[in-house]
């Protein structure tokens, strides 16, 4: 058995937490705003780690280089904001992982590119901003994952060697990212994944189909 490892760090949507239900609601009434009809919830759920930027090439259409594009990012992230945390919870199991994780005096925190706009909001409705000892945003650094400077960051404000860290993704830059950074990989297929037989391919140490091999694999690894 492994040595029990110096912190955990976690992506935020689609890891720690089931932002889906938010975006999935913010994105409809956008479409509805606008004359169109709802989108079943499988057909956004896949993309909502990709974040707002999909929301919109799935809802709209858009892509960036489109005249139309800036006029619905900016909407739907106003709608996303006032609602950040409306259905958004913790992935079932997740509770306890975090309890047996402090209960351990093992730090965990979190490293996201979800902007600090809508991320310190969100972590202070679910309760979760005074319990993990480092948050680190693409506010905080100069590059988003895949580089490892934000990882490199978090393992800093807690004071540990990346080395003996493990990070947690739903998304192959966070795996890219963990393993920049020299950290332990872990990939998690329970999140949101169009086509979940890719993971296996995105080089992790480890990989997690349900928050209850994620936390077999803390624990026992």
């Amino acid at each position: 058995m492994s040595p029990a490892p110096s912190a955990v760090l976690f992506d935020l949507d689609g890891t720690l937490i089931d932002t889906a239900p938010d975006f999935i609601r913010c994105l409809n009434k956008l479409r509805v705003q606008r004359g169109l009809g709802a989108l079943p919830p499988e057909h956004i759920r896949p993309s909502v780690s990709n974040g707002a930027r999909a929301m919109i090439e799935v809802g709209f259409g858009l892509v960036p280089e489109d005249p139309d594009y800036q006029e619905y990012h900016t909407a739907f992230l106003d709608l996303y904001e006032a609602g950040v945390a409306e259905e958004t919870q913790l992935f079932p199991g997740m509770a306890e992982l975090l309890d047996w994780l402090e209960e351990t005096a093992i730090p965990w925190g979190i490293v996201t590119n979800k902007p600090e706009r809508f991320t310190t909001p969100l972590l202070h409705a679910l309760q979760l901003d005074e319990r993990c000892a480092a948050v680190i945003c693409p506010d905080h650094v100069a590059q988003r994952k895949p580089h490892p400077e934000s990882l490199m960051l978090a393992c800093k404000q807690i004071g540990v060697d990346a080395a003996s860290g493990i990070y947690v993704g739903d998304h192959r830059r966070d795996i890219e990212a963990g393993r920049n950074a020299g950290m332990t990989t872990i990939a998690v297929r329970y999140g949101y994944i169009e086509h979940p037989e890719e993971v296996d391919s995105w080089q992790a140490d480890l990989v997690a189909d349900t928050v209850s091999d994620l936390t077999k694999l803390i624990q026992y690894r």
